[in-house]
């Protein structure tokens, strides 16, 4: 697998431009996760320990726990993201000369893709628990970085929709009896995600206007 966390800027940033289908907007939503769990990091490192913003210790303490696993797990999940959509590609091209070799060549294909949604799946929760902490974390935390939680809001936010964009299409060709779960939990972390998003921005004005 790609190790993303290994490339520069302009490395990822070619591989995404390419004219390769991977990395596409999976992986580019994981490592969106990655960066918003960094920013929040900074934010969190500018808090803890100083005298000014005692008040935000523990919110910041949350924050930077939440935070500091998504950093790397992410990039593992941009580079599952990847693999995942070629092993959905490999299953496509597999024989289908006889019946069993059909069958075969079937399974494999929902097999492929239903991985295809669990990987993305991931990487959404995973940004939506770190988005979580983000209201407490603008509304108590060192107030001059507070347009740093903003965008760190932003990227995590992405982070999230842009995922459930890959869960949705992979489920759409899978019958409907397949993942039966993801397709329950799809709809309500969408409008966590919305919810919880505003309630970031909210924050993050109300601490520039007070």
């Amino acid at each position: 697998m790609t190790e993303y966390s290994e490339m520069t800027l302009k490395e990822y940033s070619d591989a995404l431009a390419s004219g390769n289908p991977t990395p596409g907007g999976g992986t580019a939503s994981a490592v969106a996760l990655s960066q918003g769990a960094a920013l929040t990091l900074m934010v969190c490192n500018l808090t803890i320990g100083k005298e000014r913003w005692e008040a935000g210790q523990n919110d910041a303490l949350f924050s930077k726990n939440t935070a500091e696993e998504c950093i790397e797990i992410g990039y593992e999940l941009a580079a599952e993201d990847a693999l995942a959509f070629d092993q959905v590609m490999a299953a496509f091209k597999m024989s289908k000369d006889t019946e069993d070799e059909i069958l075969e060549r079937k399974q494999a294909i929902r097999t492929q893709t239903l991985n295809a949604a669990v990987v993305p799946m991931k990487t959404a929760k995973m940004a939506l628990n770190l988005l979580a902490t983000l209201p407490a974390l603008a509304s108590t935390g060192n107030a001059n970085a507070v347009t740093d939680v903003g965008v760190a809001g932003l990227l995590l936010s992405a982070a999230c929709k842009g995922a459930l964009f890959n869960v949705e299409i992979n489920l759409n060709s899978l019958p409907d009896e397949m993942a039966e779960d993801l397709r329950n939990e799809l709809d309500d972390i969408r409008m966590k995600c919305r919810d919880i998003s505003r309630n970031v921005m909210h924050a993050v004005h109300d601490r520039m206007q007070s």
